[in-house]
């Protein structure tokens, strides 16, 4: 029997401490005798996280880290994302009616998207403690993100059907030139603009800030076939498009800081 999932359409998102839910949990185990345990716990907190039903906070509650690093580092993880990226190529198949006139486009995110951040959060208690954007930015600025697998062929792919790909990136305009070097490093070439923050957009929300990207873009006379990210933030606001998501299961909290 499948599961049903639904996301819950808060006007305001949830501000609970990981405390809180932990507690929240254990009332309701108890009050209608559920059998559940701390992997139940954890297994619902990243769901619900992936639907966007539990947002910005700051780090993942303490009793899930090892769960969460036991996800990220799995053969399931890797499955998820396969799977993903499987449904982007179907919505391929049949979706668009690509032009030839250079105007066909699709939108990749960066960080968890074209390059994992993996190897940081490894360091870092996989979002245990709260992020310490000086030190991502530091290792950034390293150019050493290895590239996810199934989207640099999926990117290569699209690229190859003649559809321009543009880069819209929540990272500052002053790491333009080691992101640069990253994606080439691990293989990526050829997309058509690198869009990243400059300092007239550090005071703008990022789901704002990446609308007004795509915005851009349209007014330019830019058809948008898809949309691919780790983040809610990569999709939500005006204008839309048929929106994809790589790998919703990488959506983590600790990333939602700049992604």
């Amino acid at each position: 029997m499948g599961r049903n999932l639904a996301h819950i359409g808060f006007d305001k998102p949830l501000h609970w401490t990981s405390c809180s839910r932990l507690e929240h949990f254990e009332a309701e185990r108890k009050h209608y005798g559920l059998k559940s345990s701390l992997k139940n716990y954890c297994e619902s907190w990243r769901i619900n996280v992936e639907l966007n039903n539990i947002r910005e906070f700051e780090v993942v509650p303490q009793e899930c880290v090892a769960y969460i690093k036991h996800y990220m580092t799995s053969s399931q993880y890797e499955a998820d994302s396969e799977r993903a990226i499987e449904e982007v190529r179907l919505y391929l198949s049949s979706c668009c009616t690509l032009e030839g006139d250079g105007k066909d486009a699709w939108i990749f995110d960066v960080d968890d998207t074209l390059l994992s951040t993996i190897p940081f959060y490894k360091k870092h208690n996989f979002g245990g403690e709260k992020l310490n954007t000086t030190l991502l930015e530091e290792w950034m600025k390293e150019s050493k993100a290895p590239a996810l697998d199934h989207t640099f062929n999926l990117f290569h792919e699209i690229k190859n059907k003649g559809v321009k790909i543009f880069l819209i990136s929540s990272r500052s305009e002053t790491l333009r030139s080691a992101t640069v070097d990253n994606l080439i490093n691990v293989g990526y070439h050829g997309w058509s603009s690198l869009i990243l923050r400059g300092l007239e957009d550090e005071l703008t929300r990022v789901q704002e800030y990446k609308a007004s990207a795509r915005k851009r873009l349209m007014d330019e006379g830019y058809r948008i076939w898809g949309i691919i990210g780790d983040q809610w933030s990569s999709f939500a606001g005006l204008p839309t498009t048929k929106n994809l998501q790589v790998a919703k299961f990488h959506v983590l909290p600790f990333l939602e800081l700049i992604n």
